[in-house]
């Protein structure tokens, strides 16, 4: 991990992030790239103001956006690491896979409130419109990090063909970042659903085709439940997870894999950091 991009609102969520990146930039010795998106309202073509007045306008709210900005930075978790501010117009989700890609980042840590639930958490926010069109993972933070020390992760994944290369990176940056990774298939009713051999069988085949062997078996693990959302909170409460990792279909969004409802307690729980990973 070399380079890290950090969304910055000047909101505690996004300085949650910020301080997320900065014990990851030690950790792998990268830098991160601190972004704040300045969105100025367009003016007319035949509105009042000029376009000597937009231009005045624009370069005001850019500088002021520039001392709040580095006042911003001014952190102590930051010392020692490597911090380029950029700001940008436009909305987060909108530019920030053109910054990832010509930085060639690895990784999109930024903060959500995720008040209302892991549907509401992603679905309709620049949270949910990042994961859906970022090309690399994005770590959601919804906490300060008190104690941030990713001991055990539950990477949620149901072992079809389609994940083989998203489960290699995926695997590859959690074993970088976590101590231990437990793989949850989590079995639904309907269609879909498996008795025992047949996802034992499954797994199987699917760790012997992506890796080549069977080493992860032992850090498989199964829970059936009404929904995907369920189980997976469920199981991540058990043993005491700090973070929970998925898959998502990329511009389709997460919702379809967070569908129904959550109870009210899971709800209340639900403060575990997510990194998502976009299918390939």
């Amino acid at each position: 991990m070399k380079t890290i991009i950090v969304p910055i609102d000047f909101s505690n969520y996004s300085e949650y992030a910020l301080n997320v990146a900065a014990i990851l930039a030690k950790k792998h010795n990268a830098e991160i790239l601190a972004i704040h998106m300045l969105e100025l309202a367009t003016v007319h073509a035949y509105g009042t103001e000029t376009q000597a007045d937009h231009m005045e306008k624009a370069l005001f709210y850019t500088k002021l956006a520039e001392k709040k900005f580095n006042e911003f930075l001014q952190r102590d978790y930051l010392e020692g690491v490597s911090v380029t501010p950029i700001i940008r117009h436009f909305k987060v989700f909108s530019e920030l896979g053109e910054v990832a890609s010509d930085n060639q980042a690895d990784l999109i840590v930024m903060g959500s409130r995720g008040a209302s639930g892991m549907k509401e958490f992603f679905v309709g926010s620049n949270t949910e419109k990042v994961v859906r069109n970022s090309e690399i993972p994005v770590l959601v933070i919804k906490d300060k990090p008190v104690h941030w020390d990713l001991k055990k992760v539950v990477f949620a994944i149901d072992f079809s063909d389609d994940y083989t290369p998203s489960f290699l990176n995926a695997t590859k940056l959690l074993d970088s970042i976590a101590t231990e990774v437990q793989l949850l298939y989590v079995n639904l009713p309907g269609d879909g659903f498996k008795n025992t051999d047949e996802m034992e069988a499954g797994v199987e085949n699917f760790l012997q085709q992506a890796e080549g062997n069977l080493n992860r078996l032992k850090d498989v693990h199964y829970i059936s439940d009404k929904s995907a959302e369920k189980g997976i909170l469920k199981y991540a409460h058990k043993v005491n997870a700090d973070m929970i990792a998925i898959a998502t279909h990329g511009r389709t969004g997460l919702a379809r894999f967070f569908e129904g409802s959550i109870s009210e307690d899971l709800t209340n729980k639900a403060d575990f950091p997510i990194l998502t990973f976009r299918l390939e």
